[in-house]
């Protein structure tokens, strides 16, 4: 295209419209273009718009606009039974009360520039001509510059291509690089301008965009921080199905011989192909928004992409309400809600200043809505509600919902659409959609599309909130199967993480845990069910409570998994599991360890701070069968550190399994200040590789000890008179280590663990020992694997009291066998502890 090349009609309708045209080729479109500053005053007159409105470029610069387009109404009855008036961004026309004509239209209600772009159709007077048909557009311009509206104008007349001809043809395949004939340069070089006055808008992009304009003969876009916003007209035009209606009207008649029928104006077929452009640019904006949102699962990530596809582009408000239990990740019952429904109004987004309405509707906000209101109307009848202007009636109804808040400021005057969002015939929440008092109403069209936008959005938020509720299940039950350990135990300090698995299902089958012991020892275990899923964590819990169980019955570490293992096999599930099990004893400073194919643990030497792994017999996974267990013992020294974890903290897929244990060496003996810290410390090594997707548990013991003179130890024959003397041994020792607060009550409770052991067993073994930690231990154990219970004795009964006395005095007591037979056991609580 050579700059300066003029637009002229097209073959068979004579001359342009206004003033000398020159002969163009077939397909071309006149357009007019005008710019408009920040005082109303022309800067930019093209040559079509010398054509069209009938002014020279020099009468028209610095001119008022209102001056140079002026409009004197709407077309005649007999030409047109629509009014020409102001549309907006959805095409639909202003009230009948709004001027019609071009220049007063320019202008918002508040009299600052244009805030939204518009279009319409005008009848212009020009001098020394009939009047002219115009269809026109006019967008709001952002920028340094001094240029504040971009007005474009094209005659109707040239838009209406002769059937079967030329142009006819040529607009059926109208290309992209179909040309823009003004004054202005190339197309090239309009797409390479078009950044210029559009902000953030690439080369690249605004040649698409003159592509589009120039393929559809008409501006369909308008730009404003990347969001693209429909502004195609709509001039009344009769729908396709009439179109069709008619045409076979006229085949019938022309088959039978008679005359055709008279039907309304040809040219509305020419418009019809206009009303298929605004649908298309609806049904575009609906599979555009379709393609924003359910990029995540995550309720709050699909509410904000829902706000940002509507806002601006449809809406300038949107607030988002939902269900109490689809915030909570719960269930709720089916059903139609009713007043004491609460909703939670978990987004507000929108193109006012900021703040503005933050105090008045805070996000995070429940509150219910009684029956008056669209919102109850919306969310009970489960359909759309439309509102197109909210009167001060209606607002100070709505207002009065808001307490001690006047939201009426922020809603009176403006169009509302609430719109349901339901799934699988449950509301789930509703849309609150507002626009500026200066935009077009809300129409019926815009009730169908957003009652389709509140479908589509629906079903994803049903998505997200049966992942969040699942979610919420599957936490749920890994919390419960994970068992709350202290941080302290009988000499040793423990702490552990748990960390979910980065896939979609993120529960899975690890745990760990610590069991007391009796003689003050400690066991712990970390396991590893494979797999993922419920059934993987169902199988976990089935396994940490037999090992609990089994632990409770002091079995040795190797007898213990081979149990465990029998135990797999007979639940009848082909789960495979790993398991590592280690007794502590702080008081010969020993840890003995069994593996069944686990991850083997680190032990933090506190001497030289060096972590190294243990040489374990690997062991076969639990659940193979028939395989044997090795139990392996390992001097510890006072403040060592054992670190055992499952092989997701280690593991990564392309990296051999070395290089994690050889990190984890590293990052155990790495000095902390706490047990915590360590643990964060480990975590933070291994957990920022990249590409973990299995979950993790971890624990850390740091074994303490406990020294030879907080321990005394006694045997006792198995005599009644023994009560007496267990007595006096442990008052004199707790006298020696100054703990006589408690020595009535030891020296009571430990004469009643001896006297049931003489007289309710035939043990010919008994010893006593007393164990000086963070409480006092007192154990009493005999050669007898009957274990005692509490009885409810009677009023006259001169038995059975000695178990209440000590269930009732002691912080704990209990009984656990052991191989040789049975240990009775109670604690205190130390004084100042």
């Amino acid at each position: 295209m050579d700059r300066g090349t003029e637009k002229a009609a097209s073959p068979g309708r004579g001359t342009a419209p206004c003033g000398a045209a020159e002969p163009l080729p077939p397909g071309r479109v006149p357009l007019a273009v005008v710019l408009i500053d920040h005082e109303g005053l022309v800067s930019h007159w093209s040559r079509g718009a010398r054509r069209l409105f009938g002014a020279t470029r020099e009468e028209a610069i610095g001119r008022p606009a209102v001056d140079l387009l002026p409009v004197s109404g709407a077309l005649p009855e007999d030409d047109d039974p629509a009014p020409y008036g102001r549309y907006g961004e959805t095409g639909e026309p202003t009230s009948p009360g709004d001027d019609d004509g071009l220049g007063p239209d320019l202008e918002s209600p508040r009299g600052g520039r244009l805030p939204y772009p518009a279009s319409g159709r005008a009848r212009l007077t020009v001098p020394g001509r009939d009047r002219a048909d115009v269809l026109w557009w006019a967008y709001p311009m952002v920028g340094p510059g001094r240029e504040r509206l971009l007005v474009l104008a094209a005659d109707a007349e040239g838009l209406r291509p002769d059937p079967g001809g030329v142009e006819e043809r040529a607009f059926e395949r109208i290309a992209p690089g179909f040309a823009l004939h003004t004054d202005f340069p190339g197309a090239e070089e309009l797409a390479r301008r078009l950044p210029d006055i559009l902000p953030s808008m690439s080369v690249g992009e605004s040649a698409r965009i003159v592509a589009q304009v120039l393929e559809l003969g008409y501006p369909v876009l308008e730009f404003s921080q990347n969001d693209r916003v429909p502004v195609t007209p709509d001039w009344g035009v009769p729908r396709r199905a009439e179109r069709k209606a008619r045409r076979a009207r006229a085949a019938r008649a022309e088959a039978e011989g008679l005359p055709a029928p008279r039907e309304a104006d040809g040219e509305d077929e020419d418009r019809e192909d206009l009303e298929y452009v605004a649908v298309r640019e609806r049904l575009k904006f609906l599979n555009e928004v379709s393609s924003r949102i359910g990029t995540s699962l995550d309720l709050a990530t699909t509410i904000l992409e829902v706000s940002r596809a509507v806002v601006p582009r449809f809406t300038d408000v949107a607030g988002t309400y939902l269900r109490e239990q689809v915030v909570a990740g719960e269930g709720f019952p089916e059903g139609v809600p009713d007043t004491t429904t609460l909703w939670h109004r978990v987004a507000v987004h929108h193109t006012d200043e900021p703040g503005r309405w933050d105090d008045v509707v805070p996000v995070g906000e429940a509150m219910p809505f009684p029956a008056h209101t669209p919102f109850f109307q919306c969310m009970t009848t489960g359909e759309p509600v439309l509102v197109p202007r909210i009167s001060e009636e209606a607002g100070h109804a709505i207002a009065s919902q808001f307490e001690k808040r006047d939201i009426r400021p922020l809603i009176t005057g403006r169009s509302m659409l609430v719109v349901p969002l339901k799934a699988r015939d449950v509301v789930l929440g509703f849309m609150v959609l507002l626009r500026h008092p200066e935009r077009v109403e809300f129409n019926d069209m815009d009730r169908v599309t957003g009652a389709e936008l509140a479908a589509r959005v629906g079903l994803v938020l049903d998505n997200a909130r049966m992942y969040t509720y699942q979610e919420s299940v599957a936490e749920t039950l890994q919390d419960s199967m994970l068992p709350r350990i202290p941080a302290r135990m009988a000499g040793c300090d423990i702490a552990t993480r748990y960390l979910p698995g980065t896939l979609l299902g993120r529960i899975g089958g690890d745990w760990f845990d610590s069991v007391k012991l009796p003689g003050a020892r400690t066991a712990f275990v970390v396991g590893d069910v494979m797999g993922h899923g419920l059934h993987s964590a169902a199988k976990m819990g089935q396994l940490r409570t037999a090992v609990r169980t089994m632990a409770a019955l002091d079995l040795p570490p190797a007898q213990l998994l081979r149990n465990l293992d029998d135990l797999s096999q007979r639940l009848g599930d082909s789960y495979l599991a790993t398991c590592l099990y280690a007794v502590y004893d702080p008081i010969v400073s020993e840890l003995l360890v069994a593996n069944a194919g686990h991850v083997p643990p680190v032990l933090v030497h506190a001497g030289c701070g060096r972590g190294e792994l243990l040489d374990l017999p690997t062991g076969a996974p639990i659940g193979v069968g028939g395989v044997p267990f090795e139990a392996v013992r390992v001097r510890v020294e006072p403040g060592d550190r054992l670190v055992m974890c499952t092989d997701g903290l280690v593991e990564m897929r392309g990296e051999d399994i070395g290089v994690g244990l050889a990190t984890l060496c590293e990052s155990a003996a790495h000095p902390a200040a706490s047990m915590d810290d360590a643990c964060d410390t480990i975590v933070r090594a291994l957990n920022t590789r990249g590409g973990r997707k299995d979950d993790v548990a971890l624990l850390m013991a740091r074994l303490g000890g406990i020294e030879p003179g907080d321990v005394a130890e006694w045997p006792l024959a198995p005599d009644p008179a023994e009560a007496g003397r267990a007595r006096a041994l442990v008052s004199g020792r707790l006298r020696a280590w100054n703990l006589d607060q408690l020595v009535e009550p030891a020296a009571l409770l430990v004469s009643e663990l001896v006297g049931n052991a003489v007289r309710h067993t035939r043990s010919r073994r008994l010893a006593l020992r007393l164990v000086r930690g963070d409480t006092l231990l007192c154990e009493v154990d005999d050669d007898d694997h009957t274990l005692p219970s509490l009885l409810d004795a009677g009023s006259v009964d001169e038995s059975g009291r000695g178990l209440r006395v000590v269930s009732t005095l002691a912080r704990e007591w209990g009984a656990t066998r052991t191989d040789a037979g049975k240990t009775a056991w109670f604690e205190l609580t130390l004084p100042g502890r």
